[in-house]
């Protein structure tokens, strides 16, 4: 979920039960996420139908099963002292592959021209207590559209969404989990101001 570039990253211990992987990020709500994912699929991106579309404030992370309602009360104490804010994207961005020696697969996402203060706030608050752990780059909010394809077609990904503008408030973000099909499902979501966070099951759940 969530950052393509450090996917997988932030293994948990062998417990000796299952560690699932989750990711927490802002959902870009329809219609402009149904259309950037539409855009996703139609560059060829097989991850296109497996991520919704997102902003990363948790790249995959790797926790032990036990651990996940530690985790549950970590958000929701962050949800419950936030507020909404904005979001403005406008146009493209690239990730590309430095030096041999920081390798990066190459990346091509909508920018963020309102927000990015309010998503490094989350981002730096997500990433304490029971997800305390380090990132392999600088955090830099963004909505991925095309994640390690042949050049030319991440240059006309780029071409086409140079001009992509929408406008959104966040209400809060989701806690997703990587299943065994490798499709990333929202589980829970964090309302900012409320009490308890949503499952998507459609009860809330208090923690």
């Amino acid at each position: 979920m969530v950052t393509e570039r450090s996917a997988r990253e932030g293994a948990a211990e062998d417990s000796g039960t299952p560690s699932p992987s989750i990711g927490v990020a802002i959902p870009i709500p329809d219609p402009h996420g149904a259309f950037l994912q539409a855009r996703r699929a139609s560059f060829g991106d097989p991850l296109a139908n497996a991520i919704p579309t997102h902003i990363t404030l948790l790249p995959p992370t790797q926790v032990p099963a036990d651990a996940l309602g530690e985790v549950e009360e970590h958000l929701q104490e962050i949800a419950r002292t936030e507020r909404p804010f904005s979001i403005k994207l406008r146009g493209s961005g690239k990730f590309r592959p430095v030096s041999p020696f920081r390798p990066v697969s190459p990346v091509v996402f909508v920018a963020l021209a309102e927000g990015i203060g309010g998503c490094e706030h989350l981002q730096a608050r997500v990433l304490s207590g029971p997800l305390t752990r380090s990132l392999p780059f600088p955090y830099h909010p963004h909505v991925t559209i095309a994640h390690n394809l042949p050049e030319e077609v991440m240059d006309r990904a780029f071409k086409e969404l140079a001009c992509y503008s929408a406008d959104f408030d966040v209400w809060g973000f989701s806690l997703y989990e990587h299943g065994a099909d490798g499709v990333w499902r929202p589980q829970r979501d964090f309302v900012f101001g409320e009490e308890g966070p949503v499952s998507r099951d459609g009860g809330r759940r208090g923690v």
